[in-house]
């Protein structure tokens, strides 16, 4: 019995040294010289609980600290490191016992404000040398990551932090904070939206005058829209209005009189662009009273008319399974989409398609939600030997709530509205993609599930 409370005391010490607060609450001088004032540097009240077994008071005085970023001008959806630095605190080395070197590891918050809320969890390595009896704590560093999510200025603040100390558990101080200061700041700028507007045509020729149906999808709900006739970059005379539903789309019946039309978009505003408007659909205007051939010729036509199947699309397997992500880690976690099959039997000049992709907030265990621009890929596309269509994989990069594309064909709508090469485009094709998903760190354990919505047009 006498060995075991001896063995306590011995405990009591080191943990004493390690981490009590001095009674009085002096303010030890920092373990390294700091010299000018640095941007960013901040003073704030801090209350410190020393371990109860040490029977000392509580130590109030200000700490010196500073948060930096990596990343201060981030886009939504990007991971951020914070860097939180301790450079005074009013914990100190009270006994005659010396600290072992690398025997405290400080973990704390950072506080989020602004145009985005919440807390960072930062951690430290745990890495410092010897302290002399009596001499002040040195000095913390701890880092961690979050997702800026949201567009806008986001502000950080230093909150609490614990000085934990190794091999002997029960025994840590607790500084808590209040009113502390901004001392950071970074604008994440949004990511840029996909332009999901398409529009398809009942039929792909007609005699002038000839009503055709027109069908929309991916415009604002309630929106506007105007759906026009075109040749080439240019806009005819046959326009017609109509309003998207709450759903995006629209139909419309456009009578084509001008014989100039090639094709038929629609768009919301004033004038078509590539943000706010459709591709261009295919048209041709047929000659009512073609000119007689010449005697002793003949004129032979012959009509390929479109395949009975349309544009189709298929996928393999209904769900996509990610790897495994250690918790603390904050590492990715690979994994591969069903392969998509898409069978265009369309033909005609133009008659592309593009596949796009968006993806819905991560849901785990009591409600916890990992964003959906956590989620990246790789796209592959690869066109079957004897088709005339070509296929483009999209960019890799971040997937999102607001998509991006998968794959695209020539004939697809481009940039500036114009059509992507004048051969048929169709043929038989398969898209697949690596993904990655992007776990924070320290996210709760648990499973965490999405949707990834897959739109042909």
């Amino acid at each position: 019995m006498r060995r075991a409370a001896g063995s306590r005391r011995g405990a009591a010490a080191f943990g004493l040294a390690a981490l009590a607060a001095a009674a009085g609450g002096a303010l030890g001088p920092p373990a390294a010289a700091e010299g000018e004032a640095l941007p960013g540097r901040v003073e704030f009240p801090t209350h410190c609980l020393p371990p109860r077994e040490s029977g000392l008071p509580p130590a109030d005085g200000p700490t010196t600290a500073r948060i930096t970023v990596d990343n201060p001008r981030p886009r939504a959806g990007d991971s951020v490191t914070v860097t939180y630095r301790v450079a005074a605190t009013p914990a100190v080395n009270p006994l005659s016992a010396e600290l072992p070197a690398d025997a405290l590891v400080p973990t704390g918050r950072v506080l989020l404000g602004g145009a985005q809320t919440g807390a960072v969890t930062v951690v430290g390595a745990g890495r410092h040398d010897p302290v002399p009896a009596g001499a002040a704590l040195p000095a913390l560093t701890m880092t961690g990551t979050f997702t800026a999510t949201a567009p806008g200025e986001v502000t950080l603040a230093p909150a609490g932090y614990t000085l934990h100390a190794r091999r002997l558990p029960g025994f840590d101080t607790v500084c808590t904070t209040t009113g502390s200061p901004v001392s950071a700041r970074l604008t994440a700028t949004p990511l840029p939206l996909a332009n999901l507007r398409s529009v398809s045509l009942a039929t792909a020729a007609g005699k002038p005058g000839a009503r055709i149906t027109v069908t929309g999808a991916g415009f604002a709900p309630g929106a506007p829209v105007t759906v026009a006739g075109r040749a080439g970059a240019a806009e005819t005379a046959d326009r017609v209005r109509a309003t998207a539903d709450v759903r995006g789309a629209v139909r419309a019946e456009l009578p084509v009189t001008d014989r100039e039309t090639t094709a038929v978009v629609a768009y919301e505003g004033t004038a078509w662009s590539a943000q706010q408007g459709s591709g261009p659909a295919a048209y041709t205007v047929l000659d009512p009273a073609p000119v007689p051939p010449p005697i002793g010729t003949q004129r032979m036509t012959a009509v390929v008319e479109p395949g009975p199947g349309g544009l189709t699309m298929s996928q393999a397997g209904e769900a996509i399974t990610l790897g495994r992500v250690a918790y603390g880690s904050g590492a990715a976690a690979p994994g591969r989409i069903g392969t998509v099959t898409i069978e265009d039997t369309r033909g005609g000049p133009a008659a592309g398609w593009t596949l796009t992709g968006r993806v819905s907030e991560l849901t785990g265990p009591d409600g916890v939600r990992v964003p959906g621009a956590s989620l990246s890929w790789t796209p592959r596309c690869t066109a079957a030997a004897g088709g005339p269509g070509r296929c483009t994989p999209g960019s890799a990069g971040t997937v999102g709530p607001q998509g991006a594309v998968l794959a695209t064909t020539a004939g697809a709508p481009q940039a500036d509205g114009a059509q992507a090469g004048a051969p048929p485009a169709g043929g038989r094709f398969t898209v697949d993609a690596e993904v990655t998903l992007h776990i924070p760190p320290y996210t709760p354990p648990g499973a965490y599930t999405a949707v990834l919505t897959l739109t042909l047009s």
